[in-house]
C-alpha cells in the first residue's frame, strides 16, 4: 500500500468511496481500456498520467458513465452503476463532478448563473437559495467579484474556476478532472492548480488526468501510469519518480525536457 504526501487528508477506513472494476471499453473497433481497475478512498487524490491515446480520458468518462463500459462496473459507496440501469444512471452521475478541458460554460449566462443553473434545474433548488450557493462557491474559487460577468469577459483560468465552482455547488462525492489546465496559457495554470490544491487539502476525493508532474508530486496520494489501455504502474509519487527504472520516471523526465519544467 502506498503512503500519503505530508499534509494530505487521509482516506476513510473501510470500503473505497469509488471502485472501477475491470473496465473494458472499445471505441471504433479499437480496444481503448483493457481490464482497468482503480479505487479511491474518501479524501484521496490520485492522478492518471501517460502518453496520448493511453485511455486516461476514456477511463474518466467510464467512471462517470458518460461512456458506458463494455465490460466491468463502477461502484460509488458500494452502489453499482451497472445495476442501476440506464433509467437511474443520471442519479449516479449527480454524485460525481466532472471538469473538462474546455470549460463547457453557457455563453449566454453570467458566472453566477452558470454555477446556479444545475442547482435549479437538476436539484430543484429555489432561485434565491441557488444564487446564494453560487455566490458562496464563486467566493471559494476567488471569483466573487466576477459573478456578473459572462464567459466571454473571463480569462481561461477564470472560466475553469467557474466550472469547478459549478461542480462543487452540486456537492459531489467525487471529482473527476480531465486535464483541467491543458487549454490554459502558462501564466493562468497556477490559479487553477491552487484551487484544486485547496480542494484536496479540504478533503475532496479526486481523480485527475494531468501532465503537471510538479504539482502531482507534492500533493497527490498516488500516480497511476497508463499505457495501451492499461495501468502498468501505480504508487506514491516520490517512490515512482525516484526509481530510474520505472516507466513513470522515464516518461516524466522526457516531459520535463520538452516543457522545461522540473
Amino acid at each position: 500500500m502506498t503512503g500519503r504526501p505530508e499534509g494530505s487528508p487521509p482516506g476513510a477506513a473501510g470500503p473505497p468511496l469509488m471502485e472501477a472494476r475491470n473496465i473494458t471499453k472499445i471505441l471504433g473497433g479499437k480496444l481503448i481500456l483493457d481490464d482497468v481497475s482503480l479505487s479511491l478512498n474518501r479524501g484521496e487524490f490520485k492522478v492518471l498520467i501517460g502518453p496520448s491515446g493511453s485511455g486516461k480520458s476514456t477511463l474518466l468518462q467510464c467512471v462517470h458513465f458518460l461512456l458506458i463500459p463494455d465490460g466491468g462496473d463502477v461502484l460509488l459507496e458500494g452502489a453499482s452503476a451497472v445495476e442501476m440501469g440506464h433509467k437511474n444512471v443520471c442519479a449516479f452521475r449527480r454524485e460525481i463532478g466532472m471538469i473538462f478541458q474546455d470549460f463547457n460554460l453557457f455563453d449566454h449566462l453570467t458566472a453566477r448563473d452558470n454555477v446556479a443553473i444545475a442547482l435549479r434545474k437538476v436539484k430543484k433548488v429555489p432561485k434565491a437559495a441557488a444564487m446564494a450557493r453560487a455566490m458562496g462557491e464563486l467566493e471559494r474559487v476567488g471569483l466573487a467579484d466576477k459573478a456578473g460577468l459572462y464567459p466571454a469577459q473571463l480569462s481561461g483560468g477564470q472560466k475553469q474556476r467557474v466550472s469547478i465552482a459549478r461542480a462543487m455547488a452540486m456537492e459531489p462525492k467525487l471529482m473527476l478532472l480531465d486535464e483541467p489546465t491543458s487549454a490554459l496559457d502558462p501564466e493562468l495554470i497556477g490559479e487553477v492548480l491552487n484551487v484544486i490544491a485547496n480542494l484536496a487539502r479540504g478533503g475532496m476525493t479526486m481523480l485527475m488526468v494531468t501532465h503537471q508532474i510538479g504539482f502531482a508530486r507534492h500533493l497527490v496520494n498516488e500516480i497511476n501510469f497508463m499505457e495501451d489501455g492499461r495501468i502498468i504502474e501505480r504508487g506514491h509519487p516520490e517512490a515512482l519518480l525516484a526509481d530510474p527504472a520505472s516507466r513513470t520516471a522515464t516518461f516524466c523526465s522526457r516531459l520535463s525536457e520538452l516543457t522545461g519544467n522540473q
